[in-house]
């Protein structure tokens, strides 16, 4: 299609498409989790029919991940002027966007995984693989320019730094300087040693 032509049909709503994600969200939070989510109950409580749902979200599976990926704000593109300024930058992108709903919808899907794990692969996939990349990358680059150690596994670093600020039972915000100090911490471990 060229520029200023549009599809076939009914142009999409965003404000319908907003509805719909919010929807699947409350839904998700709630303790029923992935089991409380269903096309139906989704269009219900969006004020939407089916059908709007289904021409937008191909399953109810698709629709809970694009959920699940509207809610997280992309991670910022390291900079690479050094490892620790990408690391923070990260590390306080990830503090920043932990809610008491966040928090819920993440834990009924990783929590399911077992019940649902078609789902918990696709959201894996879809979600927490690219920006555990970005970590990743980061990580290899410090290895590579001398400023991590050399013998560094990457796996285990990444893990200790995204793991630390994965949502566990933050009821409440994460305090100010939270992700620095995690970071700080986490290179006094796997910084280069100096002689």
């Amino acid at each position: 299609m060229t520029k200023g032509t549009r599809a076939p049909g009914r142009p999409r709503s965003e404000r319908a498409e907003k509805a719909i994600i919010e929807a699947t969200l409350d839904l998700l939070a709630r303790e029923s989790g992935v089991a409380g989510v269903s096309i139906e109950a989704v269009a219900a409580r969006a004020g939407v029919g089916k059908t709007t749902i289904y021409r937008r979200w191909p399953s109810k599976e698709a629709l809970i991940v694009d959920a699940l990926g509207s809610a997280k704000a992309p991670l910022p593109e390291p900079s690479g002027a050094s490892v620790r300024e990408d690391l923070t930058e990260i590390a306080r992108a990830l503090a920043a966007e932990r809610g008491r709903r966040h928090s819920r919808c993440f834990w009924n899907v990783v929590g399911g995984a077992e019940k649902h794990p078609e789902l918990y692969a696709r959201y894996k996939q879809t979600i927490i693989e690219p920006r555990r990349a970005i970590v990743r990358e980061v990580l290899r680059r410090g290895v590579a320019e001398g400023e991590l150690r050399a013998d560094l596994d990457v796996e285990v670093a990444m893990s200790m730094l995204v793991g630390s600020l994965t949502p566990r039972r933050l009821r409440e915000p994460v305090p100010d300087g939270y992700a620095d100090a995690v970071v700080d911490t986490l290179l006094k471990g796997i910084g280069a040693v100096r002689d």
